[in-house]
């Protein structure tokens, strides 16, 4: 690709020759902000943008929580009775298909999401979500269809993680090019508050059922009310993103009305949601949101999904046990992930991620010696350990990922990278700990799993560039006031000669 700056692209003797030539090309690809480029952002609109995206995020994560906290009952349920460990790894595997899929559903929906619309898509993947979510609850089990039952499983499970692809690219889109640059951080924790919600609906529920039903109750019926409570949420969850306009951003890229530089233009001229342009001239970012995602997608995973399985399964404790701790810690997490936005705004993206990557690489062991420990409270304060270390990465990534990509391939760069990551990382999580429990005997592998994601992260959060308080890139400055926006044209005025 051609240099931005022409000094850099021309020989260096010829920018001395010609001074006032190409200080007249510098000024034509960089003109100077007129008040008209400049998004001035209106609060209402703003709040119930990320009020839809959050509450649709929660409803996806109350599905998807939904299946890893039943994973041992459905193990009995859909696959033929024998070895426990057997069944649970059958049970994670199902729950790692979806995530084989999911970068189908990125593909597919990212470059759909830059052509037509982040509104539309968004409200499509609640659509196939909430069904793939529903018909679970209905799917017979073993005993009565045999291996029909694990097919349809598997084949509702694919459909859940083809529609999930599309979810987080564009909810975090949706949020990021709605919000005003000086505080993209604090509105795009609202999508993990939101995450946290689901997960925290879906473990609420399961307890609930846990401690109301016995065991062959579960097996027999009780298992399929959460599924079945999908349909009704997936409803709402639809009828808040279809009341939504498009993004600023997005119209602004319609209607080529955006006009910050001769550079922006050509980012923001076309809305081709090109998957081999993606992957030719955005490589270097899609690997670098690769493993960020996936230091991040393997740390979450296995606190927020894995962890009552691991409680249950591997140190001997009831379902109920494992799933209230989680859920106080959770409950806490949401308390607290707004302000981590904030501080995201105020410090910068670096430094919040970082803080989390480090934490896991550090206080992984710690934390899981605490959790071994018989007792309420060595686990809880393991527990937070790991989620103080999560928050930090929860309440920032919104607002850091999208910022990776240009406008016109937002969507579609963000959703592949992501859901490739998820796939290869995020939902193998569970098996691969389980396996891993399985063939070394030890069950400090979460551990040492986490540790290992943990140094990727680092490396990864070293190489991002910073890009709080900026604009996105391939979009005009967004401002909360006309004073604000008043202030930026003012500053780039020419001083007055004397």
């Amino acid at each position: 690709m051609a240099a931005s700056d022409p000094q850099q692209a021309a020989d260096p003797a010829a920018v001395k020759r010609h001074p006032a030539l190409f200080r007249a090309i510098r000024k034509r690809q960089n003109p100077r902000l007129r008040r008209t480029d400049i998004t001035v952002t209106d609060d209402a609109a703003v709040k119930r943008a990320v009020k839809a995206a959050s509450l649709g995020n929660a409803m996806e994560w109350f599905d998807f929580g939904i299946y890893s906290y039943l994973a041992v009952t459905i193990g009995h349920v859909f696959f033929p009775s024998g070895n426990d460990t057997t069944q649970l790894l059958s049970s994670f595997a199902t729950f790692a298909v979806a995530f084989l899929v999911r970068p189908l559903g990125g593909m597919f929906f990212g470059p759909m999401g830059d052509k037509v619309g982040r509104k539309k898509v968004l409200a499509l993947t609640m659509i196939l979500m909430a069904v793939g979510t529903f018909a679970i609850g209905l799917i017979p089990s073993h005993d009565t269809i045999g291996v029909w039952a694990a097919v349809l499983l598997i084949f509702f499970r694919m459909l859940q993680g083809f529609s999930t692809g599309g979810e987080y690219g564009g909810a975090s889109t949706f949020i990021a090019e709605y919000a005003p640059d000086k505080r993209r951080g604090f509105f795009g924790s609202f999508l993990e508050f939101g995450t946290l919600a689901g997960y925290v609906g879906a473990a609420g529920l399961v307890t609930a059922l846990y401690a109301l039903l016995d065991d062959a109750q579960m097996e027999a019926w009780g298992w399929r009310i959460p599924f079945l409570i999908a349909g009704p949420l997936g409803l709402v969850g639809l009828y808040l993103r279809l009341k939504l306009d498009e993004t600023p951003a997005f119209q602004k890229l319609e209607g080529g009305t955006a006009h910050a530089s001769e550079a922006a233009d050509g980012v923001e001229a076309t809305a081709k949601g090109d998957l081999a342009k993606i992957f030719r001239q955005y490589w270097p970012t899609l690997i670098l949101c690769i493993c960020l995602v996936g230091a991040y997608n393997i740390t979450d995973y296995m606190l927020l999904s894995y962890m009552p399985t691991y409680l249950s399964d591997e140190l001997g404790y009831s379902e109920t046990h494992g799933l209230l701790i989680l859920l106080a810690v959770m409950v806490f997490l949401m308390l607290i992930i707004s302000q981590v936005g904030k501080l995201s705004d105020r410090f910068g993206r670096k430094p919040l991620l970082m803080t989390g990557m480090l934490g896991f690489l550090f206080l992984s062991l710690p934390a899981f010696l605490l959790i071994r420990v018989d007792g309420i409270l060595p686990i809880t304060i393991g527990m937070l350990m790991l989620g103080l270390s999560l928050v930090c990465m929860l309440g920032t990534m919104s607002a850091a990922l999208p910022a990776l990509f240009p406008t016109n391939v937002r969507y579609g760069s963000l959703s592949v990278g992501y859901n490739l990551s998820a796939s290869i990382f995020g939902g193998t999580t569970p098996l691969v700990i389980t396996a891993l429990i399985s063939w070394t005997g030890s069950n400090l592998m979460p551990a040492y799993y986490a540790m290992a994601a943990a140094l990727i992260g680092v490396i990864a959060v070293a190489c991002m560039k910073e890009t709080a308080q900026q604009p996105l890139i391939g979009s005009p400055p967004s401002v909360e006031t006309d004073e604000e926006a008043a202030e930026l044209v003012q500053a780039q005025a020419p001083e007055p000669k004397f």
